[in-house]
């Protein structure tokens, strides 16, 4: 009868490591993350029976590595061999960060100073980065480089300017009009 129970036991014990190793084969077809892959894989080879040290040359990682997640997986399953860290959560929801956007496009004037104190008034968030800001700026249409008056033409939708400022040294008029006799004016004017 003892000899019964123990065959029993062994074969139990197979069939469990059969779904065990289907489990990880499932697993590594459909992860993504080469980390759990690696992981999977090492668990795997360690219940095919390969030895650590030939599963540390194979995957070149250390024996405590190879224990490590084959205690997690024999306790936990498969759900432990899988990231807990899903990264970190924005500071602005998406709507909250349409409001920004919304209010930045409403605005005749940007002001970087501006914009940090809505933020911080409004959603209580400072952000590390400038950089954070300046890609609101630019989801806003909006250049960062400088801070821009809107233009508004006569229906009233706001309109980014984007054609350059005429440089008033360039432009013969302006110049006239400020009472410089400039030789190259002069010139530019007789080309014209």
């Amino acid at each position: 009868m003892l000899e019964f129970s123990y065959y029993f036991y062994v074969y139990q014990m197979n069939l469990t490591k059969k779904s065990q190793l289907n489990e990880l084969i499932n697993f590594i077809k459909t992860t993504r993350d080469s980390r759990e892959v690696k992981r999977a894989i090492a668990v795997k080879l360690a219940l095919e029976g390969y030895t650590y040290t030939k599963i540390q040359l194979i995957l070149n990682i250390s024996l405590g590595f190879i224990s490590k997640w084959k205690e997690i997986f024999l306790s936990e399953g498969i759900g432990g061999l899988t990231l807990k860290y899903k990264g970190a959560k924005p500071f602005l929801n998406p709507n909250e960060k349409q409001e920004v956007i919304n209010w930045l496009q409403q605005k005749d004037y940007w002001d970087l100073k501006e914009l940090y104190s809505y933020i911080f008034i409004n959603y209580e968030i400072t952000f590390k980065s400038k950089q954070s800001y300046y890609d609101l700026f630019r989801q806003a249409g909006i250049s960062w480089k400088k801070s821009q008056k809107a233009h508004r033409p006569c229906g009233g939708f706001l309109r980014i300017r984007t054609e350059q400022a005429k440089n008033p040294k360039r432009d013969p008029d302006l110049v006239k009009k400020k009472g410089r006799n400039n030789s190259k004016v002069a010139r530019m004017a007789t080309q014209n």
